[in-house]
């Protein structure tokens, strides 16, 4: 069911309820009731239901009328598709929010946007408790969501983060709790509105939900690893309730899976002899997953590693790099391998995105930055970092004296600027130094 139908059969319960209660008088002037006209024009609505006032957009209306509107019963009856609802929001019975339907509750309650949630765990223990909800969880897994969010680390202050929305343009600070004194993580990899942090001496694993707070230890791993390690993450099926797993693979090639059902780590096999040790993997490359496959980014020779979750399977893919590439990371969109980069000849940088062709194993070109924005780099020797998952892109292009942020969308091509995002004492923060993309899903535990 859509949002407009789901809304119009909010409207009519609302309408039979006060029917059956009886509706606040009119005759009291003194009262000076409030009176809120909604006017639908399609089906893309946006509203904050925590207080009933439909917030204007692009695609609805909303119109205060303080005086009595002229209105003729039978005529509202005869066109009840016009859905014309007037709501009092200063008189509402107490009794008709007792009675409300908790099935129509929930699934008007999933449709508020994403960042509503912060301000909805605090109305009361009630609306807090959903979020624990079996039934709750699967309406909100019915409502599509268009981009992931951005959990960004600024490289001035690591210990703290950002999150950026892109539906809204806006920024939400976040501070991780329940953490050991003088501890910090940074994020590696996430799925299913959970994010996976390693702390700064690669040794403990954390999950997280960075909506609700939920925070996790990982067990310890069979055996220490004091080097880096590329880090990968997937779901068991289609929510982060049906479990996950963690995958860590290091240079020389030792690695280990995490199963959250099992709450364990196993080796699943050993690592094949055809591929030569020790890796050069490429740590500012994120791991990008599709099915129950996971990809990490190498060098020497250039290509990736795949790593089959579901039977342990490993594979090495030998793929010429684009020529004059520098920082690069690997992404994906609709179930295919892409290679987003910084390509620097003749003083012009500009960054590309590649398409890899499964046929050939090459990169073909599909798109590039606006030409306007890479005069901006000219002369500069810039740095990327690039975070992307399900479609969407950010990224952070900074030089001495530049610093700029953009997403990219990959389905329509759009490229566009990223609204500054401002730290304490009003400083605004423009670089991002590590982060990653994820699905925000308040209905997720760690």
């Amino acid at each position: 069911m859509d949002g407009a139908a789901v809304l119009r059969q909010f409207v009519g319960q609302i309408q039979e309820l006060c029917q059956l209660y009886g509706s606040p008088s009119l005759d009291y002037p003194h009262l000076n009731p409030r009176w809120y006209m909604v006017e639908l024009n399609n089906n893309s609505l946006e509203y904050d239901f925590c207080g009933l006032i439909m917030e204007e957009n692009s695609d609805q209306k909303m119109v205060e009328v303080n005086k009595s509107l002229p209105c003729k019963r039978s005529r509202r009856e005869k066109n009840p598709e016009k859905a014309l609802a007037l709501i009092s929001t200063d008189f509402m019975d107490q009794q008709i929010w007792k009675d409300f339907p908790e099935d129509l509750f929930e699934a008007v309650i999933a449709r508020l946007p994403i960042d509503s949630f912060f301000r909805f765990r605090t109305v009361c223990r009630k609306w807090n408790s959903l979020l624990t909800s079996h039934s709750f969880s699967q309406h909100f897994a019915e409502v599509p969501r268009l981009h992931p969010w951005f959990y960004t680390v600024t490289p001035e202050n690591i210990s703290s983060a950002a999150m950026y929305d892109p539906s809204s343009r806006k920024w939400h600070h976040f501070s991780i709790p329940f953490l050991p004194a003088k501890t910090i993580i940074l994020p590696v990899a996430s799925a299913g509105g959970l994010i996976c942090f390693l702390d700064l001496g690669h040794k403990n694993f954390y999950v997280c939900n960075p909506l609700t707070n939920s925070l996790k230890e990982l067990p310890p791993r069979s055996f220490r690893v004091w080097s880096r390690v590329a880090v990968g993450m997937i779901l068991n099926g289609t929510t982060a309730n049906n479990g996950y797993k963690i995958v860590w693979l290091g240079c020389n090639g030792d690695h280990e899976i995490y199963d959250s059902l099992q709450n364990s780590w196993t080796r699943n096999g050993a690592f094949p002899s055809s591929i030569k040790l020790p890796l050069s993997l490429n740590f500012r490359s994120q791991t990008v997953s599709i099915g129950n496959t996971l990809y990490f980014m190498h060098a020497e020779p250039d290509g990736i590693l795949s790593y089959d979750v579901a039977n342990g399977a490993w594979k090495q893919f030998i793929i010429p790099s684009p020529s004059h590439l520098t920082d690069y990371t690997l992404a994906e969109y609709g179930g295919q391998v892409l290679l987003v980069g910084l390509v620097t000849k003749n003083a012009v940088t500009c960054v590309y995105v590649w398409e890899l062709q499964k046929m050939t194993l090459l990169w073909k070109e599909v798109d590039r930055m606006p030409n306007i924005w890479c005069l901006e780099l000219y002369g500069k020797h810039v740095r990327m970092t690039c975070l992307g998952n399900r479609g969407l892109l950010m990224l952070s292009l900074r030089s001495r004296r530049m610093n700029r942020l953009v997403t990219y969308n990959m389905s329509n091509k759009e490229w566009q600027r990223v609204p500054e995002c401002l730290l304490a004492h009003g400083r605004k923060r423009q670089s991002i130094a590590c982060g990653t993309a994820f699905d925000p899903c308040p209905t997720a535990f760690a």
